[in-house]
Order: structure tokens, then C-alpha cells, then sequence
């Protein structure tokens, strides 16, 4: 095809080991042809990086966390970019949009955005009003300039538009199509409820371990790490709960897999806490499904509207531990129930999976 010549730079600040969003689209967009380079950052306990059938890259930083980590890593971005060669930049979420827009415009070439989730608005910057400050100038200086732009599901597409009025594909995050699955616990086997992702603010992760108090033949797995990391170990000591959750730190995207598939519940838990996390739609509610994997998700927008159509989720009205342990139970005793949403999750796996969804992600490039 034409597109072989094409060489797109991907960017994000994170260390790439752990991104499967960007694995899976930089994979779709290099064996259609295209030249690919995905850039991150290194971090002190970076893995290596596996071969993957694109290029990978990681910029060195000494600041790690915090407005310095920013300020450096979108300097060295920047400059970085302004001595490679492409066709188009592609910055993931607004924290590399600057550099992103900023090296194509030196040289006449395209800028692509692809929006995540609602930067202003993640539980981390949305209580800051400076930080939100910065970043929505960011935002508001350089969207309404781009005539490419995507995100991960249709009410965030349609906030952007109004705000920006820059047109938003939708590329869904979604996983592999997979052809195993979990099973139901044997009898006198604890029930394995499994948290896959970054052990940050907003995501439910108090709730969770309290809720275990309740929950009887069964254990919390947190598959992950992030800024609550130190904080959760410590309340899950505090709580006497150090034989009901589990934590099992970062895992690669295999390990995790295997992980999952020794899961009987999911969880993706989020506090209503800003509009990114209750206009999201999470690569693990996804994954969950694809591994018929029955699961607890927010009542939200999004949530619900796969709930509707599919009906894989138990969904939850509020964040609370009584709550979320009577949810969780239900999942636990009740093999009937269990196995209505195992189905219901099977039964739609071949519609949300990536090898749909990336035809979206193929076509997208194919009209810029």
C-alpha cells in the first residue's frame, strides 16, 4: 500500500513496558505498513523493553513526579523531536500535546491528538487550579488549531467537540480477541477479585479493601502500583486484612494476562471525582469482558450503555464498602447469576475486541 513511506511518532510519558493501548495500535499501524515510533520516558526501575514490530524509545529525565517532571520531560520531548525525520506526530493526552504540535508546525507536517481521557478533569489535576489552569490554556490554544484528533468513547468525543469544536473520531480501547476464559471457583476454592491498573486517587481502592471486611471466601487482588501504593499496604495492615488482599505489583501485559485468567470478579471502581472518570470507558472493563470475566462497574454513562446492550456488568450506584461487599457477595454465592454475566461477557466478545475496533484506527490514518 501507498502508507509504507508514512512515519508517525507516537509520544507518551510514560516508561512503555505497560501501555497494551499504545502496543496494540502501534502493532495495528505497523503491520499496515506504516513506519512507527512509540517515545516514553525511562524510569529508575524501567524493564528492558521487548522487541516489538515498531520502534521504541525512552527519554531520560531526573525529575519523576510533579510540575518539574512535566516542565523537563515536554523539553526534552520537544527538542528530541525537532531532530528526527516523520510524516505526522500523534501526542497522546494533553501532557505531550505542546511538543507534539509544536515540532510539525517548525516543518509543515500534521499533528494528530489522541485523547485518552479528560486531562483538566482526572481526580490529580482537577483539584488544583493552577495545574488545571495551565493545562486547559494548553488545551484551549491548541485543539481548535488540529483537524485530527481521536478519543476512547463517544460522550468524551462529544464533550470535546463542543468545547473545541474539533472534530473527534472514536477509537475504543479495546483488547485482543481472546479464546480462553475463566472459570467459576471449585468448591472450597476463595474467589479471586481482581483490580488490574494504577493504584492512583479516584479509583475506588479504599472502598475495595474495606469492603473485604464483608466478603467472605474470597480475596482482593491489586494487580498494579501508582501513587497510593505505600498508603493502601498500610490501611490493609491497619485493617488486619494482609490475608484477603493481595498486592502484586506491576505486572507485564502476559503476566497480567494469566492473572486475569485465575479471576472469578473484576473490579473498575471510580469516584465520580471529575468528568474524565464518569465520561470514561476503561481498557479493563474490556478486558474483563473478553475473558468472560463477570465484573463491578460504576453506574456511569458509558458503563451503562454497555450494560444495556450486553449486560456483562453488576453495576454499582455509589461508592461505599457495605455496598460494594453486598455486589460482591451476590457474585461470590450465587453460581446462577455468576454464570448469566460469564455468558453475557462471552457473548460479546467478538464484537468488542481490537480486531474490530482497530479498522476504525486503520481507516482514521488512511483519510489524514
Amino acid at each position: 500500500m501507498n502508507d509504507i513511506s508514512k512515519k508517525i511518532i507516537h509520544t507518551v510519558t510514560n516508561d512503555l513496558t505497560y501501555d497494551q493501548r499504545m502496543i496494540r495500535i502501534c502493532t495495528s499501524l505497523a503491520g499496515a505498513g506504516y513506519e512507527v515510533v512509540l517515545v516514553g520516558r525511562a524510569l529508575p526501575d524501567s524493564l528492558p523493553l521487548p522487541e516489538r514490530p515498531f520502534a521504541q524509545e525512552r527519554l531520560h529525565c531526573h525529575f519523576h513526579r510533579g510540575k518539574l517532571f512535566y516542565l523537563e520531560f515536554n523539553l526534552r520531548l520537544l527538542f528530541w523531536l525537532c531532530r528526527q525525520t516523520f510524516d505526522m506526530i500523534c501526542a497522546i493526552d494533553l501532557d505531550t500535546l505542546l511538543p507534539g504540535y509544536l515540532a510539525p508546525l517548525f516543518r509543515k507536517k500534521k499533528c494528530i491528538y489522541d485523547a485518552h481521557e479528560y486531562f483538566t478533569e482526572v481526580p490529580e489535576v482537577v483539584d488544583r487550579p493552577f495545574t488545571k489552569w495551565v493545562w486547559g490554556r494548553i488545551a484551549a490554544l491548541i485543539i481548535p488549531r488540529l483537524h485530527h484528533a481521536y478519543t476512547v468513547g463517544p460522550q468524551l468525543a462529544r464533550i470535546f467537540e463542543e468545547k473545541y469544536g474539533t472534530p473527534f473520531a472514536i477509537i475504543r480501547n479495546l483488547p485482543w480477541r481472546e479464546e480462553d476464559c475463566v472459570a467459576p471457583p471449585a468448591a472450597g476454592q476463595n474467589a479471586v477479585i481482581l483490580y488490574q491498573g494504577r493504584l492512583n486517587e479516584g479509583r475506588g481502592l479504599e472502598t475495595a479493601i474495606l469492603a473485604m471486611h464483608q466478603v467472605a471466601d474470597a480475596q482482593l487482588w491489586l494487580a498494579g502500583e501508582g501513587d497510593l501504593s505505600q498508603e493502601l499496604r498500610i490501611l490493609t495492615e491497619r485493617e488486619g486484612l494482609q490475608e484477603k488482599v493481595r498486592f502484586l505489583g506491576y505486572l507485564r501485559p502476559e503476566q497480567l494476562r494469566e492473572v486475569t485468567l485465575q479471576a472469578h470478579i473484576g473490579l473498575n471502581l471510580l469516584e465520580n471525582k471529575g468528568l474524565s472518570y464518569y465520561f470514561s470507558l476503561a481498557n479493563k472493563a474490556f478486558d474483563y469482558i473478553q475473558v468472560g470475566l463477570p465484573s463491578v462497574q460504576m453506574d456511569f454513562p458509558e458503563y451503562r450503555d454497555l450494560q444495556e446492550k450486553h449486560q456483562p456488568f453488576a453495576l454499582l450506584d455509589q461508592l461505599d464498602p457495605t455496598l460494594l461487599a453486598g455486589v460482591l457477595h451476590r457474585l461470590v454465592s450465587d453460581r446462577e447469576y455468576w454464570q448469566r454475566l460469564h455468558q453475557n461477557c462471552l457473548a460479546a466478545r467478538n464484537e468488542l475486541c481490537w480486531e474490530q475496533e482497530e479498522k476504525q484506527l486503520l481507516r482514521f490514518y488512511r483519510n489524514i
